[in-house]
Order: structure tokens, then C-alpha cells, then sequence
């Protein structure tokens, strides 16, 4: 694994050292859609910190969701784009030849914007992938549920009515389902794009709770939906304007004496 330095400082919930073990390295990305005039991404490069929160924020538009999209290959399948530069996962190349796709997303998880629980029971939903993976042992299936609906924070909610159908959820708690069905794989690295975005103040508030929690175990890259909540979970951030990484730095210098002017105009909302 590489390096990643950083300085001591109190980020988020965290204390952060001198140096600290990249989980995930992006590095010369350049990424382009067909047709389009300029790259999604130019040149970017970055360190993932391992168990910590990195936070992808910057105006529409910049390349956040695309960046997150490349870390676990979900844009393996669109036609006519060009890549170059490399994704390093625990130091390997994840676009090497050979490189298990499926393998990649059960180790790099991703969790969209837009709750979709699968139709079916909160158990249904949380076994779903284990299940395809080939764990049928009823045992490690119970413990799965348990362990991934705690780490989500749901499961004093929903423990006792676990065979209810997932859409009786609220739209919170749907959020953090979808959450605890991509935990029940065990992921090393968990990708959120905007997961709040569409959630009243009380449910952002518990999937923060429940990110800051995650990162004890978890490695968290995430688009968040606003700069305040940006500032409020990253241990590390990363602004991004036109498919380049202007800035990147610990959360809590990066949000209060920023370097760059474009970052403290887009934090103080001159733009964007």
C-alpha cells in the first residue's frame, strides 16, 4: 500500500497522524464520454485513506459521480469512452487484465442517491447479496443481517419485522437499508453518491451517524449533497471543478483556510 501524507490534526472524529496508509490510489486519471468536448476527468490524482472519510465535493458537473463510478469499474459497460491513468485498490491495478469484476464490487461497494430496496423483506434485501455470493449457511445469514442492519444503524428499528417488506420503509430508513445490503458483502471501501440528497434532516443525520461509525472498519469515499455536510464528515476532502482535482487536503483545513480561492468561492457560495 502507498502513503498518504497528511497533517496531525483533529478531522471529523478522527486524529489523523503524520502518515497514513492509502486503502485506494487514483492516479494520472483521464477520463472522457463519447462526444464530449472536454475529459469528465483530467490528469486526477488521489489517496483514499483507509478507514476514513473522504469526501468528492465541488459543482455539478465536475466529475465527482464519474470518479466514483471508476473506483469499482460501474462504467465498465458505456460505450465510446476513453480511459487513461491508473485506479490502484491495496496497491493492484483494478483495470489490470484478469481483475475479477465481481470480485471488485463485492470487495468496493456503492450506494446511489436514489433508495432502491429490492422488492421483498428487510431480510430479503440484506441476505440478497451473500446469498449470490453463495454463503447458504442460515447461521451466517442470521449474523449477517444483525451485523450489517447495526453497522447501517437500523436495526433497533426494524428487528422485530424483519419479514415486513422493504418499501414500508421510510425513505431514511430505506437509505440506510441500502446501505446494510451493500455491508452484508463485507466491503473494504464504500462509495456513497449523494445519499442524503433526498432525505428530511432527522435521516441525514442517522446515515451521517452511521458513516462516522463505519469508518472505524470501512474505507468511505462519498459525493455528499451539500458543503455542510462535506464539512461536517470529512476526514478528507477533495473539490473538484471541471473534471480537475483543484484541491485536496485534510477536511477540517480544506473547509475553514482552503488554498485555493476558486475552493473558499465555491465554500462560501460565490458559485456553484
Amino acid at each position: 500500500m502507498s502513503e498518504a501524507r497528511v497533517s496531525t490534526t483533529q478531522v471529523g472524529t478522527t486524529q489523523v497522524g503524520q502518515t497514513q496508509v492509502s486503502k485506494a490510489s487514483v492516479r494520472e486519471l483521464t477520463y472522457s464520454y463519447a462526444g464530449a468536448q472536454e475529459p469528465a476527468l483530467a490528469r486526477v490524482s488521489l489517496e483514499l485513506p483507509e478507514k476514513a472519510i473522504t469526501v468528492l465535493f465541488g459543482p455539478a458537473g465536475g466529475g465527482k459521480t464519474t470518479l466514483l463510478r471508476l473506483i469499482n469499474r460501474l462504467n465498465d459497460l458505456v460505450e465510446g469512452t476513453s480511459r487513461s491513468g491508473q485506479v490502484l485498490l491495496d496497491g493492484q491495478d483494478i483495470y489490470a487484465a484478469g481483475v475479477d469484476v465481481a470480485a471488485l464490487r463485492r470487495q468496493v461497494g456503492m450506494v446511489f442517491a436514489l433508495p432502491l430496496p429490492l422488492p421483498g423483506s428487510i431480510r430479503y434485501n440484506v441476505v440478497y447479496g451473500p446469498r449470490l455470493a453463495g454463503v447458504r449457511d442460515r447461521a451466517r445469514l442470521e449474523e449477517l443481517t444483525e451485523r450489517s442492519l447495526r453497522r447501517a444503524a437500523l436495526w433497533e428499528e426494524v428487528k422485530d419485522r424483519l419479514e415486513a417488506s422493504a418499501f414500508s420503509l421510510s425513505g431514511g430508513q430505506q437509505q440506510r437499508l441500502c446501505i446494510a445490503r451493500s455491508l452484508s458483502l463485507e466491503p473494504e471501501v464504500l462509495l456513497l453518491d449523494e445519499p442524503t440528497s433526498g432525505l428530511d434532516p432527522i435521516s441525514t443525520a442517522k446515515v451521517e451517524g452511521s458513516l462516522l461509525a463505519l469508518k472505524e472498519s470501512c474505507t468511505i469515499v462519498i459525493v455528499p449533497h451539500s458543503v455542510q455536510q462535506a464539512a461536517r464528515i470529512a476526514d478528507r476532502a477533495a473539490f473538484l471543478l471541471g473534471g480537475e482535482l483543484l484541491e485536496v487536503g485534510d477536511g477540517q483545513q480544506v473547509f475553514t483556510s482552503p488554498l485555493q480561492k476558486r475552493t473558499e468561492d465555491y465554500i462560501t457560495g460565490r458559485f456553484g
